[in-house]
């Protein structure tokens, strides 16, 4: 018996790892359908679509996936035609929040945002309702393994990025909004591939929140990551190293 559960573990574990990966495939896709779409099928000139094609790849996406993808975007396939969006809104404890979304089915997953809101405590708002307390800005990121922080300041700076940050995790560039793929190709030439180079909403102030406030608002962002259209969540909120080692556990 005990053989028997041990097994079943292992698959609920396998089961939760690919339906993971097929949520990651699934907003790939989008983006890469989405980046063709506005721009042109080839990479060498279109930025966003290089960009969709080097996260692809990193997360393993096969080749074929990768270029029906794209040829449903340049319209050479039939496919849905998704929509971009943005949402806006306070999550628990005043945490300004916004959602990036690509959908098929706008009423959905308004449906879907609105409902993760209300659910938990907070409340969306307008566009613009809190994108003010936020700037919009590239980032660039490295692995601190064998890159020098010093080296990559000083090359990151040379190509016209703005600022350079060092996590425990990755070596963070940022840079203006039009200059992103400038400096990302600068930097890919000397150092390789990037980690992920995409725009970001990065607040300009954060809400200290404690370990009650911290596990209500990931309620919430848990609850918006399971909406199919949800691409990326930015939210203004701090939290101790102390307190999210306590939720990790």
């Amino acid at each position: 018996m005990a053989g028997h559960s041990k097994f079943k573990n292992i698959m609920h574990r396998k089961g939760a790892q690919d339906k993971q990966r097929a949520k990651i495939f699934t907003r790939l896709i989008r983006e890469l359908v989405v980046a063709t779409k506005e721009g042109l099928p080839d990479p060498d000139k279109n930025p966003r679509l290089r960009q969709a094609i080097l996260a692809a790849r990193a997360a393993n996406m096969p080749k074929d996936n990768i270029d029906r993808a794209i040829k449903r975007g340049s319209g050479e396939v039939d496919g849905e035609q998704f929509f971009e969006i943005r949402y806006e809104g306070y999550g628990p404890n005043g945490v300004a929040v916004i959602v990036e979304v690509l959908t098929d089915n706008r009423n959905r997953t308004a449906s879907e945002v609105r409902a993760a809101f209300t659910k938990y405590g907070g409340s969306l708002g307008e566009t613009n309702s809190v994108s003010f307390m936020f700037d919009r800005i590239g980032q660039i990121l490295y692995p601190i393994a064998g890159i020098d922080h010093d080296d990559l300041f000083e090359a990151a700076l040379e190509a016209g990025a703005d600022n350079l940050e060092t996590t425990a995790e990755f070596h963070e560039v940022t840079t203006a909004m039009d200059t992103l793929s400038i400096v990302r190709d600068a930097l890919e030439q000397k150092y390789g591939s990037s980690q992920g180079a995409k725009l970001i909403w990065k607040p300009r102030i954060e809400v200290s929140l404690d370990e009650a406030g911290a596990q209500s608002l990931f309620k919430m962002l848990n609850a918006l990551e399971e909406s199919e259209g949800v691409q990326e969540i930015f939210a203004n909120y701090d939290i101790s190293e102390e307190i999210m080692n306590k939720l990790s556990d």
